[in-house]
C-alpha cells in the first residue's frame, strides 16, 4: 500500500513537471495596461518592457530587482534608452532580491501610482511562479497580464524552476 502511494506521488510529480515543461506561456497580445513590470534576471526581459512602452501599450515601466550599484544613466546606456524615456517612463527598483520581493516591491510602486492594470514581463519558464507570487501580493482589483519572453531553457532550468514553483505553492497554502 505504501509503495503504491509513493508510486502515485512520483507519477503525479512527473506528469506535473511534463505539463509545466510543455505548456510554457507565450508573449501577451497588444492589450494596453497602465504599466509594465519587468523582473530582472533573464535575457530579453528589459528589451520586451521597453518595446511595450515604445509601442504605447503601457505608460510606465518599473524594473524590479535592479542591482543597487546600477545608476539610471548606466541602465539607459546599457539598454539604449533615451533620456526623455528614462525621465518619463522608466523607474528602477533596487529593493528586490528574489521573486517574492519583486512582487512586494512592484505592489508598493503600483499602489503609489494608483495603477490598476499591469503587464508582467519575465521569461517563459519563470512566469508561473512570478504570477503566483504577484497574485498573492497584489490586491485583487489589480489586473495582471502575463507577457512571457520566449526562451529555450535546458532541462536543468525547467527542473529547478518547477521545484521552486512547488515550494512557492506550499508556502502560499497550496492550490487556490
Amino acid at each position: 500500500m505504501i509503495l503504491r502511494f509513493f508510486a502515485a506521488v512520483v507519477l503525479i510529480y512527473a506528469l506535473g513537471f511534463l505539463g509545466f515543461a510543455v505548456a510554457l506561456p507565450k508573449p501577451a497580445t497588444d492589450e494596453k495596461t497602465d504599466a509594465v513590470i519587468v523582473l530582472t534576471g533573464g535575457p530579453g526581459r528589459i528589451a520586451r518592457g521597453l518595446d511595450v512602452v515604445g509601442q504605447g501599450l503601457a505608460k510606465e515601466m518599473f524594473v524590479s530587482g535592479v542591482d543597487p550599484e546600477v545608476k539610471p544613466a548606466e541602465f539607459a546606456a546599457e539598454f539604449d534608452v533615451s533620456r526623455r524615456t528614462m525621465e518619463c517612463c522608466v523607474k528602477l527598483g533596487y529593493l528586490a532580491v528574489d521573486t517574492r520581493s519583486n512582487a512586494g516591491e512592484a505592489a508598493q510602486w503600483l499602489k503609489e501610482n494608483e495603477f490598476t492594470t499591469v503587464r508582467l514581463v519575465t521569461t517563459d519558464w519563470h512566469m508561473a511562479r512570478a504570477a503566483s507570487e504577484f497574485s498573492e501580493t497584489l490586491p485583487p482589483e489589480v489586473e495582471v497580464i502575463k507577457d512571457a519572453v520566449p526562451s529555450h531553457p535546458d532541462l536543468a532550468t525547467l527542473y529547478l524552476e518547477y521545484n521552486k514553483l512547488l515550494a512557492a505553492a506550499v508556502s502560499q497554502g497550496l492550490p487556490r
